[in-house]
């Protein structure tokens, strides 16, 4: 039996590219059937939609139209005036959050509970507007979509190796059908929804919006006709719903037209935010692949006066992780987490790469006039660390995971903690060095949180939302 899409969902704004002062944006919305929602009306003009991708139940549309940057502005929707705070020129607040959701149960939570910092984003928007919202990995917990499927029950511990051709399509229609409905779920519920239509969202994708420790599983499980076909329905999936595009039709901020891997860079006044792609071309071998270096290479080399961002989904500065890599590999009973290490930077099968990566965002950050900092989820924890790079200059990394799942245990945290303490230095004069954050005590904080960055006077500062604690004091960028 076909699930159903009850309602109209959206419009959900997405930043398609900042350009000769315009904020360009796309309005997704999920209708029921195949209706197409009413236009879109900004500034005297009428936008019409056009259809993403056709579902079973619903057709996803999308909508673009610009909206001035120096000021802001609003458009109408079905009768109702949104909006936009988009003036990115001067003093400017920006969100950033990640792990929005759970492995396991996910859509069976009490929305009030699940939703609640959302609530928290959306309160602190009220009382003064948020710019954008950047989404740094695991924007859905995709990990229970393979169910309900004979070739992919039991993924990956178990799957058909050989499938019939009509299979492979049954089990193609099963996952975008799946992924549909989970998107719609998310994007559906009320807390999300309200702030989703206000503030335009950069996403990129990490693990769980495809599967738990996807590009590091094995290569019997990623190569497999069945490990390919999900992997190319999760990565249509976050195209359509993550950034309102499909193949051939990528906004101009993406930096291979062609789709080869996902990396996008964003420049608006005295900013920029960089997004490489840490899962489109990632093996247990690399996190990433010719393009997507290319990519760095090419933002390393570009001469960006003001403040960059760089999303690194997995956090670029942590502890050393070599000692817990052993433990696992002696242990049995440990290996099933195996591929939670590989994921991270800091493993010994990527370490070169981190290094390559290190120096790249080492020569951004001593450029003159030039200011980087690292923005990372994906631990469930907040936390923060510094990289010392010379006298009086350090690199920032701000880790907030966890806007909707919910914290390990204190344990677990203390224990990261142990192994911070250790320190780590891949690169030789300069240590990284894990800090707690502002007002708080433990290197880690097991709490749901996001991350608020503020621009004021031209200096940047960060503040986390913890969903007991409150906000923290700020910390100067």
């Amino acid at each position: 039996m076909t699930e159903q899409i009850p309602r109209t969902i959206g419009p959900v704004l997405v930043l398609d590219d900042l350009s000769d002062g315009r904020m360009a944006l796309a309005a997704l919305f999920i209708v029921p059937g195949e209706a197409a929602p009413g236009p879109i009306r900004a500034e005297g003009m009428d936008h019409r939609p056009a259809a993403l991708a056709r579902y079973d139940s619903a057709t996803v549309w999308r909508t673009r139209f610009t909206l001035p940057v120096g000021r802001a502005s609003s458009y109408d929707w079905n009768g109702q005036s949104f909006a936009v705070a988009s003036d990115l020129t001067g003093d400017l607040r920006l969100g950033y959050v990640s792990c929005n959701g759970e492995e396991i149960g996910d859509m069976d939570r009490a929305e009030s509970e699940r939703n609640v910092m959302w609530a928290r984003l959306r309160a602190q928007h009220e009382a003064a507007p948020l710019g954008l919202l950047l989404h740094g990995g695991d924007q859905i917990y995709a990990d229970e979509v393979t169910q309900g499927h004979p070739l992919t029950e039991d993924w990956p511990e178990d799957f058909e190796r050989h499938p019939t051709p009509a299979q492979v399509a049954d089990l193609r229609h099963h996952l975008r059908e799946r992924f549909l409905m989970r998107y719609a779920a998310l994007y559906r519920a009320p807390q999300f929804a309200w702030l989703a239509a206000r503030v335009p969202s950069l996403m990129q994708w990490d693990d769980h919006d495809i599967c738990d420790g996807w590009g590091s599983l094995r290569r019997s499980r990623t190569e497999s006709t069945v490990g390919e076909t999900l992997f190319s329905e999760a990565r249509a999936a976050f195209l359509i719903f993550q950034q309102a595009t499909v193949d051939g039709d990528l906004p101009a901020r993406f930096a291979d037209p062609k789709g080869q891997h996902l990396d996008w860079t964003v420049r608006g006044q005295g900013l920029r935010i960089i997004a490489p792609d840490l899962r489109g071309e990632r093996t247990r071998r690399r996190v990433m692949g010719p393009g997507g270096w290319a990519a760095m290479e090419a933002e390393t080399a570009r001469p960006d006066p003001g403040h960059s961002f760089l999303m690194s989904s997995v956090p670029l500065l942590g502890p050393r992780l070599s000692i817990l890599e052993t433990i696992m590999v002696l242990i049995p009973s440990m290996q099933k987490y195996e591929d939670d290490l590989r994921d991270q930077w800091q493993s010994r099968a990527h370490r070169e790469e981190w290094r390559r990566m290190l120096r790249m965002v080492r020569e951004m950050a001593l450029r003159e006039g030039h200011g980087i900092t690292a923005l990372s989820g994906e631990i469930h924890l907040a936390t923060r660390a510094e990289m010392t790079l010379g006298p009086g200059i350090a690199l920032d990394q701000l880790v907030a995971s966890g806007v909707a799942h919910r914290a390990p245990p204190k344990g677990w945290a203390r224990f990261l903690g142990a192994l911070a303490r250790l320190g780590e230095s891949p690169l030789r004069g300069h240590p990284i060095r894990v800090r707690p954050l502002p007002g708080q005590r433990a290197l880690y904080t097991a709490e749901r949180n996001w991350l608020l960055l503020e621009r004021s006077g031209g200096a940047w500062s960060a503040r986390w939302d913890l969903e007991h604690s409150g906000l923290t004091p700020p910390l100067p960028l």
